[in-house]
């Protein structure tokens, strides 16, 4: 492949890929919306029941499995999961 070449298709794959991150930013968004209402709701089941706000061991496993599938920046990630179901602390 020539240089030529490279610089013809590469606005166009770029344009692709560009369209498909927004089609992957919209799903993470919808997911990210959809996990805090239902771990808001979650919530409101195991406080009715007279249970915790929070359950420590079922934060420390999510913690856990993010920060296996990616990585330290994975802990961070979690925590703004777990806080946008739960709100800050």
């Amino acid at each position: 492949m020539t240089a030529s070449t490279e610089t013809e298709v590469a606005p166009d794959e770029l344009k692709e890929l560009r369209v498909e991150i927004d089609a992957l930013d919209a799903e993470i968004i919808r997911l990210w919306q959809r996990r805090a209402e239902v771990s808001k709701r979650v919530g409101e089941i195991r406080m009715a029941n007279g249970g915790t706000r929070l359950v420590l061991d079922r934060e420390r496993a999510i913690l856990e499995k993010y920060r296996a599938a990616l990585g330290d920046d994975g802990i961070q990630i979690a925590m703004l999961v777990l806080r946008a179901g739960r709100g800050p602390l």
